[in-house]
């Protein structure tokens, strides 16, 4: 007896359901996305009890006919394409045809519609996937659908719902990036009457986020003019350095019009912050991407946030370039916020007082670290440790923003705005006053950034110095690695690994650089593979010993009860406006803080 059978056409229909509608959300997505598809300029969104008892989208969309609003309840009925080619070149939300029959089979669903310019329009009540009524209606232009009773013939499934609240925060998710994604198009939220968010059509990109987020974010945010790439169009905004959230509820990427997640992308956020982002946080982005819908598979999971790159290192590099240029961009309003003093006018240490920085022992340390007969120091360093108690001249730094920094003979400093140094909070904070405000500079993170970038130059212009192993060491890893570690053995051994192929899959460790301490150096080399796999092919492989750098300049650097004299202040604050990334220390924590006279008049009750 044959023990395969054909589904009901209900119960396909419940099976289909499940891999499209979700929950509540859902629903409300795939609503949404219909409406944009069909050019609305407002949707309106109503839900009670979470979205379990009703959900209501009303929109003024092109709207359908009778015929239309019948078709497209059955399955696989779409207007969005007509061929398998069309489906290399989405234009479209929605184009599989399935949500409006998977929503339908699992509720009581009732559409509505009108033409614009038609007499009537056509209602449809579909009581679960069972159509009951369809008939002439009074409705405006455009589409009205209700789901109401939500999984009521699913009781197992809805049993899974959470809370009234936590799917109404889902609802509201799905809107905000909605909203986000079309600032054209205007949106009113209501949850159980109560009204949510209510957005007019037409706003710009800022004044959208502006409306959803405050002006508080909208104020840490730089703008990325629109710029293209070999194909790949971008714009938007993204956190300024230091801006960011625990998790990735802000890290809203479009590509197409479309809301997505994908890992390369995460990757090139990440790379392309590099130290400016502090280690577990993830930025804050409102970034837009075009490209042609072919280099691009949206069809690879049932809710269409998961899409597939033709080639994700092309696109991961104009992720990152495009980062950088604007963190970059922000440097020129940074330093003309904290110019370089010129003037000082009040001491912070009395003259005779000759307190040492470190000590001696301190301050040799981290050179001994770095001492080799492969790795010479430079005849002048950038960098004081601050051991005389007047000031040097300091060499003004010039960074290409695509090449690496070059040195400069001493010059004056640029026009800028004298600065009073008030005293050191805490002996930590260097506190200034300049013509916008009090100006507070944590005196370690500020050290520990110059220290960085000085230990980064070094290795990236003479090399890294390496360590011989008095007995090589093999490491076994599988084909996929092995084939990777072949292909950059070059860029390992200029990043000072001594690596050579010992067999199939194995390979021989014979040098390390030198300021890695591990104790085990398989384990170590595995590390290394995966995390330069997530950097780009642009990105220095000196990368990988960054984070020991960080480590050690922080040993070393000023810290807090250091007391620093009036000299090493001006010095330590002029170094790190010479710095490529002056804003945060190597892990990501903001060196200076600027707090502007309004602010202050606010606090003081002088201003509202």
């Amino acid at each position: 007896m044959s023990r395969i059978a054909l589904l009901p056409e209900a119960v396909a229909c419940q099976v289909a359901a499940g891999e499209v509608v979700e929950r509540p959300a859902s629903v409300v997505k795939e609503l949404v996305e219909n409406s944009l598809d069909a050019s609305a300029t407002r949707v309106e969104v109503l839900i009670r009890r979470g979205g379990n008892s009703s959900i209501r989208v009303v929109d003024n969309g092109c709207g359908m006919d009778r015929d239309d609003a019948l078709l497209c309840l059955e399955r696989h009925a779409t207007s969005k394409i007509r061929t398998g080619a069309d489906l290399m070149a989405i234009h479209t939300l929605g184009f599989r045809g399935e949500a409006l029959p998977s929503i339908a089979s699992v509720s009581r669903f009732r559409l509505t519609t009108r033409e614009h310019g038609a007499l009537a329009g056509t209602e449809v009540l579909v009581n679960g996937g069972r159509m009951e009524t369809v008939r002439d209606c009074g409705e405006p232009e455009g589409t009205q659908i209700e789901v109401r009773s939500l999984f009521y013939n699913l009781p197992a499934r809805r049993k899974f719902l959470r809370t009234e609240n936590t799917e109404a925060s889902h609802v509201e998710h799905v809107l905000h990036l909605q909203a986000v994604g079309h600032p054209l198009v205007g949106f009113t939220f209501l949850n159980d009457e109560r009204l949510v968010m209510q957005l007019p059509p037409g706003q710009s990109l800022r004044e959208r986020i502006h409306g959803l987020c405050g002006a508080a974010l909208v104020a840490e945010l730089l703008e990325i003019p629109e710029c293209e790439f070999s194909g790949v169009k971008l714009r938007g905004f993204i956190g300024k350095a230091g801006v960011s959230r625990s998790t990735r509820q802000q890290q809203i990427v479009f590509l197409n019009g479309r809301p997505i997640e994908n890992t390369t992308l995460n990757y090139a956020l990440r790379e392309g912050y590099h130290t400016a982002l502090m280690k577990g946080q993830h930025p804050v982005t409102f970034l837009f991407i075009e490209m042609d819908p072919a280099a691009v598979d949206v069809n690879v999971h049932p809710a269409k946030r998961e899409v597939r790159f033709r080639d994700p290192a092309h696109i991961r590099e104009v992720v990152v370039e495009v980062t950088r240029r604007a963190l970059e961009s922000d440097r020129a309003s940074w330093t003309k916020t904290f110019s370089a003093p010129q003037r000082i006018e009040t001491s912070i240490v009395k003259p005779d007082e000759t307190l040492p920085l470190i000590p001696m022992a301190e301050q040799t340390a981290l050179r001994s670290d770095w001492a080799d007969s492969s790795f010479q120091r430079p005849a002048a360093p950038s960098v004081s440790t601050f051991t005389s108690s007047t000031p040097q001249p300091v060499a003004a730094q010039q960074v290409p923003p695509t090449s690496p920094p070059t040195n400069i003979a001493p010059a004056a400093q640029p026009p800028a705005k004298d600065f009073k140094l008030l005293g050191v909070l805490g002996k930590l904070y260097i506190l200034m006053e300049n013509a916008a405000g009090l100006v507070l500079v944590d005196q370690h993170a500020a050290h520990e950034r110059i220290l960085f970038e000085e230990m980064k130059r070094r290795m990236e212009g003479q090399g890294v110095p390496t360590q011989r192993l008095l007995l090589p060491i093999t490491l076994e890893v599988g084909p996929k690695d092995a084939d990777w570690l072949v292909q950059h053995l070059d860029a390992l051994s200029r990043a000072g690994i001594g690596l050579e192929p010992f067999g199939s899959g194995t390979f021989k460790i014979d040098a390390l650089p030198q300021f890695l301490r591990a104790d085990d150096p398989p384990q170590l080399l595995r590390d290394i593979i995966d995390e330069l796999r997530e950097t780009s092919a642009q990105t220095s492989k000196l990368r990988l010993g960054e984070d020991m750098i960080a480590k050690t300049v922080c040993r070393h650097a000023v810290k807090a009860n250091d007391v620093l004299r009036e000299p090493e202040c001006l010095r330590l604050i002029q170094d790190l406006l010479a710095c490529e990334l002056p804003y945060c220390c190597p892990h990501g924590r903001p060196t200076m803080i600027q707090m502007s006279y309004s602010e202050l008049e606010k606090k003081f009750g002088r201003k509202v």
